[in-house]
């Protein structure tokens, strides 16, 4: 009998730590899939990578209707540490992302979607409260490759630029429409605590989760400081 309930102890123990573990699997695949999205030749242009003050990776957005219906997707967000976004890349806090009118642009399956947020405005607005892209934050489908010289005006001008990934393709990506958010309820199944976004990203003495480790070391080796104040002085 001792036996029976050890054992089923094991099994509720084991449940029960997969699903506090949901959230904390989720930014794990963050990691992964802007590993992945830095890896390829083709990806989002390095000089562009290094003027972002945040990024944000939703792994496995769905579609949620047929046609010109909206999705939604959950992920988070990391950015550069200082009050300048200036720093070392700092603590991911979680993030949704819904409605929007895009899906035949994405295709129709999972889509990984990543955001560069260029400057501090964009930063503010998002861990401030709900964000509608393309009307309280301005967002554009970002250049790849060698053709972000050519896209210059549009990437000083956009406070967002957005990437998708479906069917092993990867281009840039219209959201206008969508709104982006955080999720704080999932922030405090990652850190065990009731946390905003804007005390995880601001905080000072916040430390990175082992989840969200892998997401921060990729972006700290590819693009360890923000050129962006560099850039406008040249």
């Amino acid at each position: 009998m001792a036996r029976y309930v050890l054992a089923l102890c094991v099994i509720l123990g084991t449940a029960s730590l997969g699903a506090q573990n949901k959230e904390q699997g989720r930014l794990e695949s963050c990691g992964v899939v802007m590993e992945e999205i830095l890896g390829v030749p083709d990806n989002i242009p390095q000089e562009l990578l290094e003027k972002a003050e945040c990024v944000v990776v939703i792994p496995s957005m769905m579609k949620v209707a047929v046609g010109f219906g909206g999705s939604y997707g959950r992920g988070a967000m990391v950015c550069r540490s200082g009050k300048s976004f200036d720093g070392a890349w700092g603590a991911p806090a979680m993030y949704a992302i819904e409605g929007g009118s895009f899906g035949l642009q994405l295709g129709g399956e999972a889509t990984d979607l990543v955001l560069l947020v260029m400057n501090s405005r964009g930063a503010e607005s998002l861990l401030n409260s709900q964000v509608k892209l393309g009307g309280n934050a301005s967002v554009a489908a970002g250049p790849k490759g060698r053709t972000a010289e050519a896209s210059t005006d549009m990437t000083l001008r956009a406070e967002m630029l957005s990437y998708s990934r479906s069917r092993g393709l990867f281009a840039g990506v219209s959201l206008s429409g969508s709104s982006l958010r955080p999720d704080d309820d999932a922030s405090a199944e990652v850190y065990g605590r009731k946390l905003t976004a804007r005390r995880i990203i601001t905080g000072q003495a916040m430390t990175v989760p082992e989840s969200g480790q892998r997401l921060v070391d990729v972006l700290q080796k590819m693009s360890p400081s923000n050129n962006s104040t560099k850039a406008i002085q040249q």
